[in-house]
């Protein structure tokens, strides 16, 4: 069974209504999380933890599905050699 790993983040928006940083150097790497109810729980705890501020917000990112396991080697490993 594959694992499947999820990336929590968030930082300043440019504008509440988009999802463009204000600042890519200031992202909020909360962490990986082997799971979604963990991703999630994370998620959530930042979110309440900056709720005013209407221009922070904070993502889920799938990291299990950035990965093809079906194909020998994904395209970003044919980059390294």
């Amino acid at each position: 069974m594959s694992q499947r790993l999820h990336l929590v983040f968030g930082g300043e928006l440019t504008d509440p209504q988009s999802t463009q940083f204000r600042d890519t150097d200031n992202i909020h790497i909360v962490g990986i999380f082997p799971n979604y109810e963990t991703a999630f729980a994370a998620w959530k705890a930042e979110a309440q933890r900056t709720v005013d501020s209407a221009h922070t917000r904070y993502f889920i990112a799938h990291l299990h599905r950035l990965r093809d396991e079906k194909r020998e080697v994904s395209p970003t490993e044919e980059l390294g050699g």
